[in-house]
């Protein structure tokens, strides 16, 4: 059997440690402690798809964090912001193509008869447990409010 996301984070923090990787160890410890307040919080075990939600809620944060301290012109933070995102980022699926976005959202949108922008939500929910943690859902929105307006 594949081994779990969470099992895999937990394998890779030992392997950090043993290697004395600390910034990578940082960031996953980072990682396994979202995961396990997450765990305590909803009171169970998390399965893929709920670690796979919080590591894009976590690359979306170090994003935005990003963003601010260029702004700031605090540059040393912001490359370290980004160096975290490429670490949670290999926790992911193999990302899809926006070709293969846009049809899926042309795939959804049929498929739930969606015909203006008030069916976005339909389109939307279709999509999401499909494509969680396989494509932006960003992306996947402005695609389909692109196709629900023309």
């Amino acid at each position: 059997m594949e081994q779990s996301l969470k099992a895999k984070i937990q394998e890779d923090i030992k392997a950090a440690m043993r290697n004395k990787e600390k910034d990578l160890l940082m960031t996953l410890r980072m990682l396994s402690a979202a995961i396990k307040q997450k765990e305590v919080d909803e009171r169970r075990d998390l399965s893929d798809a709920d670690v796979t939600s919080i590591i894009e809620k976590m690359i979306k944060q170090r994003k935005d964090a990003a963003e601010q301290y260029k702004k700031a012109e605090r540059a040393e933070l912001a490359e370290k912001e980004l160096a975290e995102i490429e670490v949670v980022k290999s926790y992911l699926p193999e990302q899809m193509s926006e070709e293969e976005v846009k049809s899926s959202v042309e795939s959804a949108i049929s498929s739930v008869g969606a015909q203006n922008m008030q069916d976005l939500g339909k389109v939307m929910a279709e999509l999401k447990p499909k494509l969680q943690g396989k494509a932006d859902m960003g992306l996947v929105s402005k695609f389909a409010k692109e196709f629900l307006q023309s």
